[in-house]
């Protein structure tokens, strides 16, 4: 299966903090993604303009996209960014990566997340969405959908009404699998209801971490997967350190977590879902697809960012192969 994600393309800005008291001065909760404009996002970088920072194109589909790619298989990738240096470094980046970039430029900034990483990993999103947040059902051609088999969108999207439900609406009368990712339980608070009608019609998988189920269904991860399961031909809920829950028409599987070294969670969940994904895309088992999730996210984990460094993917190949083959 061809894989085709539809996100916020957006330049992540990880900046390392010294304690988490910047949060509470900030007003932020911890672990949690505030949307910002231009002006506090400004102000929060100069803030920490002293601390370890780096930048890398993100936006969580964008990462799983390019994720699947480094796997070997073929994906593409829907977004909008404005006509700056930083939109032309995401375009650039996304094909190194051997992603497909369909990109509907427009004037101004680009959008950006700041990602503010606490000692102990956790991370804390200030996002400025910019151009991406525009993006339309209309800006995306038949054709484009119509060279892929399965699309992959973020819960983020749902706020744009012009998007979300169009292009669901579109992607299933194509005839292409659905896969959608919870992005974050301020997200599923805010929607459920629209999430709730959405679900069971539109959507073959979901992704969703113990926070994003639980706000879902009201119930903790296993009894939230039973629940999830029922709506959706495959669930994955994400359960930290202790690794994630698959279902899928009755049986559930549990995939450890194979690292616990946490030095950054940004993109362990990304991750998670393309090697999830891939293992799908390539009709591996329940099994085999979510040790392919932990495979990737321990990859990710202990080092700063959402990408997992170029060195390690020729190891990574091997151990995927060695797990589609039990």
């Amino acid at each position: 299966m061809k894989i085709i994600g539809i996100g916020n393309a957006l330049l992540d800005v990880l900046l390392r903090l010294d304690s988490d008291d910047v949060l509470s001065e900030m007003g932020v909760k911890k672990g949690a993604m505030d949307l910002v404009d231009e002006s506090v996002m400004r102000e929060i970088q100069q803030a920490q303009a002293g601390l370890p920072r780096s930048e890398f194109p993100g936006g969580s589909v964008g990462n799983t996209m390019r994720a699947i790619a480094k796997l070997g298989a073929e994906a593409g990738y829907i977004g909008k960014t404005g006509d700056d240096e930083a939109g032309r470094i995401y375009e650039a980046k996304t094909k190194e990566a051997g992603v497909k970039p369909f990109f509907v430029r427009t004037k101004g900034i680009s959008g950006c997340s700041t990602v503010l990483i606490s000692p102990d990993g956790e991370r804390t999103m200030a996002t400025f969405l910019g151009p991406a947040e525009t993006l339309s059902d209309e800006e995306i051609p038949d054709d484009v959908l119509r060279r892929y088999d399965c699309i992959y969108m973020e819960g983020y999207l749902i706020s744009n009404e012009k998007l979300f439900l169009p292009v669901l609406k579109r992607a299933k009368s194509m005839g292409l699998k659905v896969a959608l990712d919870l992005s974050n339980f301020n997200i599923v608070n805010g929607f459920r209801d629209l999430l709730k009608e959405a679900i069971p019609v539109y959507v073959d998988v979901l992704f969703s971490n113990e926070s994003e189920a639980e706000a879902y269904t009201g119930l903790p991860a296993r009894e939230a997967l039973d629940v999830i399961t029922k709506d959706v031909e495959t669930a994955v809920v994400t359960i930290g350190k202790d690794g994630a829950l698959a279902g899928s028409r009755g049986k559930v599987v549990h995939a450890k977590a194979l690292n616990s070294y946490v030095v950054d969670t940004t993109g362990a969940g990304d991750n998670f879902a393309a090697g999830f994904l891939y293992g799908y895309s390539a009709g591996a088992t329940l099994e085999q697809s979510a040790k392919l999730g932990s495979l990737l996210s321990a990859n990710v984990i202990d080092v700063v960012g959402a990408q997992i460094p170029e060195e390690r993917w020729g190891q990574i190949k091997l151990k995927v192969n060695e797990i589609l083959r039990k």
